[in-house]
């Protein structure tokens, strides 16, 4: 029998779970395309054993497993499955105007929250206490709160600067109700304390769901007697071990789109481009810069509550193969509702009764799928809305540009058969050979990442002191999630100077990322040699005075 080598990409849309083997050479043997069900897991289930079935697979070959996943951003929208929380901001009294979770929708703070309090506490812009931290009143509040609370969340004013009280908080959690899921800000979040707070918060509640579909995706595996090293997509296109994941789920919620972009990379070779990915729900588009998803410099909101985590620069708009078409009081109306995973039954073309852009696709030659003369009936419908749809991508692709030149532009997903050929401002529509499992090769080539954001004080070891602290950390993390250490590399590093203080003072960004630990040798070099390629590390500017 051949050696375990080969990797198992999963990633899971709103319409369809993809599945994709891969070898050492980076070559797709084996993919599948399956609908979502109801509880999603299901269709992960489904997915993996229909491409484990490929007379082309061997499942005993397989090492690792990469999943990408919309659990944690479904559970948040659905308010379903998440734990209870309880939760303390050291800050006071300087934060008592503002208490956690002032701006949550109702619903969800009360699907989340078994409590919330305010203690004294916190940390200085410039390292030094805000004010002594009250380890009594935390203790107290945990009496209190009890066994309702299955996780913690524990926020202090300027962690990222010194994360000293959250751990000292973390230490009274521990002694106060055991073995219970904390999830600390300084781990989570940058500056800006009420949206790190909040993505502190929901990082907690959604650990369950992680932890469900780490179990299903064991299960599905189990049947093959395999037990690979399994992954999980993270929002910046980069992976994270499973224990790391089951710690930080909230860092999986923008996993989707950032796999999208890293397999249109990896599938063209092209470390620079736009991409469009088109689904049966919705279109992402996003930009590659140096083989990664650009990443946002704004915060990003889930389910009505603000955060300030990285994820992909993106603009997302109403348009997919299962969106349903009808006609308005002003013309052809296009969503924003979508069959999605039952596009299979209710498509014209595939003999149900609703007009979808899958349909309008078909009737105007772009794919060829089902039976085209049930869509005749409904041409001048489904023409009109092409045309439309048309406009809507043209405009989004448009809003992604940074220059008026013409780029090429790279179409995946199983919705992109609705992409023109010929788009305003794109010379060139690149559709690369697995198009449509993009997602799922995303997931199973991707590295393993660290990435570090803190404000540090220009001390005695001068800039170059802090950037190499910076470094090092990033490269522990990165080796922490699972990353082999000797492929580690500095991907991303930027430098943002705060002005108007007492102390010279730089908020730092860096990202290292690596191969897969455990991944065997060949491959080792061929993930050094497109590293090396797509994620070449830049030198950072010099501020400027």
């Amino acid at each position: 029998m051949p050696a375990p080598d080969c990797r198992l990409g999963i990633d899971v849309g709103g319409t369809n779970t993809d599945a994709v083997i891969m070898d050492t050479a980076d070559q797709v043997i084996a993919k599948a395309k399956v609908p979502c069900t109801p509880d999603i897991t299901g269709g992960i289930i489904t997915a993996i054993d229909t491409v484990l079935r490929s007379p082309a697979v061997e499942p005993q070959r397989i090492t690792h497993v990469m999943l990408g996943t919309t659990h944690a951003t479904n559970a948040v929208l659905e308010r379903k499955k998440l734990r209870r929380m309880a939760v303390i901001r050291l800050g006071g009294p300087a934060t008592y105007s503002i208490r956690p979770m002032f701006e949550w929708p109702p619903d969800l703070a009360e699907a989340v929250s078994v409590g919330a309090t305010i203690v004294d506490g916190g940390i200085e812009f410039d390292g030094r206490d805000l004010s002594p931290l009250d380890i009594d009143a935390i203790a107290r509040f945990l009496g209190r709160v009890g066994d309702a609370a299955e996780g913690v969340a524990i926020t202090s004013v300027f962690a990222p600067v010194s994360p000293r009280h959250e751990l000292l908080a973390a230490e009274i959690v521990k002694h106060e109700l055991g073995d219970v899921h904390v999830s600390l800000s300084h781990e989570i979040g940058s500056i800006g304390l009420l949206e790190r707070e909040n993505a502190t918060i929901l990082n907690g509640a959604l650990a369950g769901v992680a932890r469900d579909v780490a179990d299903a995706v064991r299960r599905a595996l189990a049947t093959y007697q395999l037990r690979p090293a399994t992954f999980f997509a993270q929002n910046d296109g980069t992976l994270m071990g499973l224990d790391h994941a089951l710690q930080y789920p909230v860092l999986t919620i923008g996993s989707g789109p950032a796999n999208s972009i890293r397999g249109a990379a990896f599938l063209t070779d092209t470390p620079d481009s736009l991409v469009v990915d088109v689904g049966g729900t919705s279109t992402d588009v996003g930009v590659l810069v140096n083989g990664f998803p650009r990443e946002s410099s704004l915060g990003v909101e889930i389910g009505g509550v603000r955060t300030n985590f990285r994820m992909p620069d993106l603009v997302t708009i109403a348009l997919g193969g299962g969106t349903e078409i009808s006609d308005g009081a002003d013309g052809v109306r296009i969503g924003p509702r979508s069959v999605g995973y039952l596009i299979q039954r209710d498509a014209l073309v595939f003999g149900g009764p609703v007009p979808t852009l899958t349909d309008s696709a078909v009737a105007a030659g772009r794919a060829a799928l089902g039976e085209p003369r049930r869509a005749v009936p409904y041409r001048q419908l489904l023409t009109e809305a092409l045309a439309r749809a048309d406009v809507m991508l043209a405009d989004a692709i448009d809003r992604m540009k940074t220059s008026k030149d013409d780029r090429a532009l790279i179409a995946v997903g199983g919705g992109s058969i609705l992409v023109p050929d010929q788009i305003p401002g794109i010379n060139e529509v690149v559709r690369p050979e697995h198009f449509d499992a993009a997602n799922a090769v995303g997931a199973a080539i991707a590295s393993v990442s660290g990435q570090v954001d803190r404000i540090f004080h220009i001390g005695p070891a001068g800039r170059q002191g802090m950037l190499d602290e910076a470094c090092d950390e990033a490269r522990e993390r990165a080796v922490a999630a699972g990353a082999d250490p000797r492929t580690v590399q500095i991907v991303e590093m930027e430098e943002i100077p705060l002005a108007y203080l007492n102390s010279p003072a730089i908020r730092v960004r860096v990202k290292a990322a690596g191969a897969l630990g455990g991944l065997p040798e060949q491959h080792m070099h061929a993930h050094l040699a497109r590293q090396a390629r797509l994620a070449a590390p830049t030198e950072p500017t010099a501020p400027s005075e």
